[in-house]
């Protein structure tokens, strides 16, 4: 197929424009894989105590992945001004975009342990109203309240040390987050070989062990990056910055005027994935299984598109707070394209490994056959939801928040979850079935983002003075 020099100049960058990239994607996809990695081996041991037990865990990750993507929205509204400021070197709106940062997630965290604690039943049974028998749904309920109350204690290090890192990522320094987050990752990894089986002479603890483990490497992760930030030079934004605790109204004002819908839109965006998982789950109490095998080994393929998001954010941010927007249009273009092709081939790869990975959960051949479904199908879309992912950057990096909120979440909410239900509710299409055409959906978002980074009303500069 030939292309025009146009489109040639538009879809692939030169070297300067890789190296760049490499720069900021290359650590981001050394931290997810390892991340995805050690997650599929916590589900794996997991699965090796049985159904009920990873399905319990399963249940309460959904309930957790709303609390994080909460965090991420409240931390990624004070982002995209932290991001620009870096772009015009002003390191004292860095500082106070931190404290604010500091202020929400604390506030956040508070809420979000006193509603698990007073509503953990109420909302763990969403996912529990499947076909199925009564005794295994107790059990998995049992299970889900247990690895949830226990994960709790892991919040509080965890919001800490991800409001410091995504400062760092924010100036495009990404080695020290990973490194911490390695880290982090080996020790729940470690913890879980030695406290669910009881290896090396620990006590066998089984969900319990696994739970604790991963409340413990959230404060390895925020003991190394808070070290590097007080001690490592190339973290001079942070020092002094608690010599003031103030943040200036004017700067409240923006983050709340730019910054709500993008909280609303991560808000609303977990709760329509754990709500499309509850429409799943509907069907029968299998398909929790199924799901959380399925979860744990496509995260392994999608290092490129979260790692792609990251760079879209750092770059694209940068240039636009430094001016640079016709630059800004350019790259935009080329990191989606770079996504786009590098996913196409992930994809591949595995639909073609699928039928391998379930094979080592301790379950029964309908749920692992139901997961390869799963799998394949999310491999036929991973680079469509690769593009999809990195328009969305693209237009928050401008800041437009109001227009992301309306392409991300509220198109999950119109589109995906009546979908869902409709198909679950008054078809008799088999699970895997009504599982392709829900993501199939994904190709209208596409066409949607393409249109509004082609408009580029996105580019804008947040922080000119």
């Amino acid at each position: 197929m030939q292309f025009s020099d146009r489109v040639k100049v538009k879809l692939i960058g030169d070297r300067a424009f890789y190296k760049k990239v490499f720069r900021i994607f290359l650590p981001a996809v050394v931290h997810v894989s390892v991340t995805n990695f050690v997650n599929f081996l916590d589900n794996l041991m997991i699965g090796k105590l049985g159904t009920a037990q990873m399905s319990g865990v399963g249940v309460s990750n959904q309930l957790l992945l709303v609390f994080n993507m909460i965090i991420f929205g409240v931390l990624s509204a004070a982002g995209i001004f932290s991001v620009q400021f870096f772009g015009s070197q002003d390191f004292s709106g860095v500082r106070k975009v931190f404290r604010a940062k500091i202020y929400m997630g604390v506030v956040t965290t508070v809420l979000g342990i006193a509603l698990f604690l007073t509503a953990d039943e109420a909302l763990l049974s969403l996912f529990l109203q499947g076909e199925g028998s009564k005794e295994l749904a107790e059990s998995i309920l049992a299970n889900a309240k247990t690895y949830l109350h226990i994960m709790l204690f892991g919040l509080p290090a965890f919001v800490l040390s991800q409001s410091i890192s995504t400062t760092m990522r924010e100036s495009g320094e990404m080695k020290v987050p990973m490194q911490a987050g390695v880290a982090a990752l080996l020790t729940n990894l470690t913890g879980n070989y030695l406290l669910i089986f009881g290896n090396l002479g620990f006590p066998k603890l089984g969900l319990i062990g696994a739970a604790i483990a991963t409340a413990l490497s959230r404060y390895v992760e925020l003991g190394i990056i808070s070290y590097a930030a007080k001690y490592n030079d190339k973290f001079r934004f942070f020092k002094g910055v608690f010599r003031s605790f103030s943040v200036p109204a004017s700067l409240w004002k923006d983050i709340f005027i730019k910054g709500a819908p993008l909280m609303l839109n991560e808000i609303l965006w977990s709760l329509s994935m754990s709500a499309v998982n509850q429409i799943y789950s509907r069907r029968a109490l299998k398909v929790l299984a199924a799901i959380n095998i399925s979860s744990s080994v496509v995260g392994m393929f999608t290092v490129v598109l979260i790692a792609s998001g990251t760079a879209v954010a750092v770059i694209i941010g940068h240039l636009l707070g430094a001016g640079k927007t016709e630059q800004a249009k350019k790259e935009a273009w080329q990191l989606m394209s770079f996504s786009f092709f590098a996913c196409a081939l992930l994809g591949a790869l595995l639909y073609f490994l699928a039928p391998l990975f379930p094979k080592m959960f301790n379950t029964q051949d309908e749920i692992r056959q139901t997961a390869v479904s799963f799998m394949r199908t999310f491999s036929i879309v991973l680079p469509v939801k690769a593009a999809t992912n990195c328009s969305y950057y693209t237009l928050r990096a401008g800041g437009k928040t109001v227009i992301t909120f309306l392409f991300d979440s509220a198109f999950n909410w119109v589109v995906l979850i009546p979908l869902a239900y409709a198909l679950v509710e008054y078809t008799s299409l088999p699970i895997e079935e009504l599982y392709f055409w829900v993501q199939a959906a994904t190709l209208l978002k596409l066409l949607l983002g393409l249109v509004l980074v082609q408009r580029g009303t996105w580019v804008h500069n947040l922080v000119k003075a």
